[in-house]
C-alpha cells in the first residue's frame, strides 16, 4: 500500500496561520497559550532587538505569550501589509510592511519589515525579527 505524500504547508500558509493567531490573541486580550499553541511551537525562540521595549529572547510558549502581552501594552494597533516570502526546507524568510500604533499617544509608524523564521511540524520555532528604524519606534514611543 503507497503511503500518502507527506505535504509541507507553503510558506505563505504558515505565515498566514502564524500572523492570524498572532494577531487574534493581540486583540483579543486572551491569556490563554492554547490559542498560541497552533501557529508557535512549545520551544519557540523569539529575538527581538535589544532597544526596543520588548527586547530579548523570548523562550518557550508561555514567554512568547508574555512578549506578545507586553507588545499590546504597548501597541494599541499593530498591521502587517504586502507580505511576500520565500521558503528554503524549515526556513521562511519573509518582508512586508509593518505597521504600529502607540496605545499611549496614538501616533503610527510604518516601515519596511523582515524576518527570518523556522518552523517545526508546521509552527513556529524561532524567529528573528529585522526592524527598518528601531530608533523610529522608539522616537513615537516617547
Amino acid at each position: 500500500m503507497d503511503k500518502p505524500l507527506d505535504r509541507r504547508r507553503t510558506a505563505m500558509e504558515l505565515l498566514e496561520n502564524m500572523f492570524e493567531v498572532e494577531m487574534r490573541f493581540l486583540q483579543s486580550g486572551s491569556e490563554s497559550l492554547d490559542m498560541l499553541a497552533g501557529a508557535f511551537h512549545a520551544e519557540v525562540v523569539v529575538h527581538e532587538p535589544q532597544s526596543l521595549p520588548y527586547g530579548g529572547d523570548w523562550k518557550g510558549l508561555d514567554r512568547v505569550g508574555a512578549l506578545f502581552r507586553k507588545m499590546r501594552e504597548i501597541w494599541s494597533d499593530v498591521a502587517v501589509e504586502n507580505l511576500q516570502a520565500a521558503q528554503s526546507d524549515d526556513m521562511v524568510f519573509m518582508s512586508c510592511t509593518l505597521s504600529l500604533t502607540s496605545r499611549a499617544n496614538g501616533a503610527t509608524i510604518k516601515q519596511p519589515f523582515a524576518e527570518v523564521l523556522r518552523f517545526k511540524d508546521d509552527r513556529l520555532i524561532e524567529g528573528t525579527p529585522f526592524y527598518h528604524d528601531t530608533s523610529e519606534i522608539l522616537a513615537i514611543l516617547r
